[in-house]
């Protein structure tokens, strides 16, 4: 197994870190959905991930150092939590959800957050990536005042979801 990149370029290291489209996936899923345990990200994957598959995506990430895992013990569900690193891949998350949105068919409650993470801009990020770090680091946001970008998040794709069951009725 190949102790560094293959090559001195940032992007393939980038890359080679991030791993492919599943270990994407699973960070998405911790980072906006807030699913930390195994089965969480099993049974709520909206792609349908194999067990399999997220094991080995899972120890990925950990090996990577994107998350790290505390094991609860025998019988007890253990707990997968971003690192630092895994917090600053928000803004390689925001770029690919814009590029989705521009080229890729969406739909509109999948779509809600890349919009709003994208129209919000860096501040939106730095104040989201301080609420993860807050939740997974626990590092104090250093703007409590604020409310949570998660809430705004989670109540936009909770009204265009209403917006879509409207429509469809």
């Amino acid at each position: 197994m190949r102790e560094g990149p293959r090559s001195g370029c940032a992007i393939n290291a980038a890359v080679e870190a991030l791993g492919d489209r599943w270990s994407l996936i699973v960070l998405r899923d911790v980072i906006f959905g807030g699913r930390r345990h195994f089965r969480d990200l099993l049974a709520n994957s909206d792609e349908g991930i194999a067990s399999n598959i997220l094991s080995s995506r899972l120890k990925a990430l950990v090996a990577g150092g994107l998350l790290s895992h505390e094991d609860a013990g025998r019988g007890r569900r253990g707990s997968y939590s971003l690192t630092e690193a895994g917090i600053q891949t928000v803004p390689i998350m925001v770029a690919l959800g814009s590029w989705g949105l521009r080229h890729r068919e969406t739909t509109p409650e999948l779509a809600v957050r890349a919009r709003l993470l994208e129209e919000g801009g860096p501040p939106l990020w730095e104040d989201f990536m301080d609420e993860l770090r807050e939740e997974h680091l626990g590092i104090p946001r250093p703007h409590p005042e604020r409310p949570k970008p998660s809430e705004a998040l989670r109540r936009a794709y909770e009204q265009t979801l209403a917006e879509v069951a409207g429509q469809a009725a």
